[in-house]
């Protein structure tokens, strides 16, 4: 027997309504022909209104035509339906295992409002969380008080040197560059007015107050926030968490504490590190377009710059450190045993910390905003 492609021919008698006679193969390899379904696209729609529907011409039907037919009748079946008996139970095993369509979905005010309220409660979801993460790291803490010596001091060294350690390349470089854009600018408007000592002030007060600390919390939230969330997701995924549960093994006191411990200490060390760096490439910057010495620069810092502006920025980073490691647990915990939410929970890792870092930020820039100026 030939090929035929699928076709509807549509029979019109002298009484009655009229019928739909299919014709050919309604195949998978039929159907996937690029002629065939343009074809079936513009003759199916004006026939799922019929009520009579005759498949006995059909040379040959398979689940993939018959899912076709059972979507195009609105998934319930016609008034008259004639069919060979391999026919029907084609169809009869397509209708009964085919999952229901979706409801529509309706974009006007309401379907707006409940948008909105979906956000919201997502929002108050995550921030519980938090406050539980929260909440189970203080308990952790002061139950390393009470015996430090059962403490997870292996797992803090570890995070310690992947945390700290490793990042101090890509800090000084970044710092260093950003140092040296930032003098070679305050160079070119600073010079128009004959202000070039000023200079020691203006990079001394943005880059140890303000550039050094946000600086090293951005790049370790890209670097170090996504891997906490990563590791202890992977381990989501793995069901190693689940294995914890089960051994008794508390996974605040041995996931949550050494992480948020080591990105506390780090923190400091790797701002006044990117701080340096950025302060150096300054100096060169000064001393190359400003002929601003470097043994000046060293002299004047101090007198420019109050050591209460240090102290500011290094508790600062330590606030930065405990919230992106918090941010980091709290979305590799909440990451569900598949790859995609892993994906999903990293990226939001990082954004998250990002806009956590700028916001608190923001809010020791107006607090103490008469300290150190």
């Amino acid at each position: 027997m030939a090929t035929a492609p699928p076709s509807i021919r549509r029979q019109s008698p002298p009484q009655g309504t009229g019928a739909v006679v299919l014709q050919g193969q309604w195949t998978a390899a039929q159907l996937a022909e690029p002629q065939a379904w343009a074809a079936l696209q513009r003759e199916l729609p004006g026939s799922q209104a019929a009520q009579a529907w005759d498949l006995r011409a059909v040379q040959r039907l398979d689940h993939t035509g018959a899912q076709l037919l059972w979507n195009s009748w609105g998934r319930r079946w016609p008034a008259q339906l004639a069919t060979l008996p391999a026919q029907r139970a084609v169809l009869e095993r397509v209708a009964r295992y085919s999952v229901p369509l979706p409801p529509p979905e309706h974009h006007g005010l309401g379907y707006g409002w409940l948008a909105l309220g979906r956000q919201v409660l997502r929002v108050f979801g995550h921030l519980l969380g938090m406050l539980r993460l929260v909440g189970q790291l203080t308990l952790d803490f002061g139950r390393l008080l009470r015996a430090p010596q059962h403490g997870p001091w292996r797992d803090f060294s570890g995070h310690l040197y992947h945390i700290g350690a490793t990042a101090l390349p890509i800090t000084a470089l970044v710092g260093f560059l950003i140092g040296v854009v930032l003098a070679y600018l305050m160079a070119q408007q600073l010079r128009l007015f004959g202000a070039d000592p000023y200079i020691v002030n203006i990079m001394g007060i943005s880059v140890i107050r303000e550039l050094g600390p946000v600086l090293a919390a951005i790049l370790i939230a890209g670097r170090s926030g996504s891997t906490i969330t990563a590791q202890i997701g992977v381990m989501r995924v793995t069901e190693e968490i689940d294995a914890m549960r089960v051994l008794g093994i508390p996974r605040g006191f041995r996931l949550v504490l050494p992480r948020v411990l080591a990105m506390g200490v780090a923190m400091p060390l790797i701002s006044v590190w990117t701080t340096l760096a950025s302060l150096l490439g300054g100096v060169l910057a000064s001393d190359l377009t400003m002929d601003v010495s470097p043994a000046y620069f060293i002299t004047a810092l101090p007198d420019a710059v109050q050591i209460s502006n240090l102290t500011l920025a290094t508790a600062k980073s330590a606030v930065f450190g405990v919230l992106i490691a918090l941010v980091g647990c709290h979305f590799g915990l909440r990451v569900k045993p598949n790859t995609e939410s892993l994906g999903q929970g990293t990226t939001a890792s990082v954004v998250v910390s990002i806009t956590g870092v700028i916001l608190v930020d923001a809010l020791f820039a107006v607090v103490f905003r008469n300290v150190g100026i």
